[in-house]
């Protein structure tokens, strides 16, 4: 566990100090409008455990119903292509298991939730507002 000193905005631990922040971009098979609703709650859920359960920080996360938009904070044994297999992984695997027979039945015929692009970015002290803000208003 990575923990920022009172005063400071960056992590530290017994050996390193870091700060990195990426934001990532994640698009639907065909841009196809499935996160709404109970799905995108399921979704943003999901990726929100995984957060969790990595000891990662999610600064701001939104979207609309074909891309959802993740800023957050990493450690640097965090490989973002990584997480991103994970993310896609295993939000879609929830979201067919809860939702495939009903609400995605018609929209995600062919089996694929997520496209296999996805767009990352390192923010900085400069941009991270600037995101943050963008996310917010998505």
């Amino acid at each position: 566990m990575y923990k920022k000193k009172l005063g400071q905005t960056y992590y530290t631990n017994r050996h390193s100090c870091f700060l990195l922040q990426y934001h990532i971009v994640l698009v639907t098979k065909y841009r196809r409008p499935v996160l709404t609703g109970a799905v995108k709650e399921l979704v943003c859920q999901v990726i929100q455990d995984i957060f969790d359960e990595k000891d990662l920080v999610i600064l701001e996360m939104n979207g609309e119903a074909d891309h959802i938009h993740i800023l957050f904070e990493a450690d640097p044994f965090t490989a973002p292509g990584t997480l991103v297999n994970v993310i896609k992984t295993k939000t879609s695997r929830y979201a067919r298991t809860q939702y495939g027979d009903t609400i995605l039945k018609e929209s995600c015929q062919d089996s694929l939730f997520w496209s296999n692009s996805y767009f990352t970015t390192i923010a900085n002290e400069n941009s991270l507002q600037l995101i943050q803000e963008y996310i917010k208003n998505q």
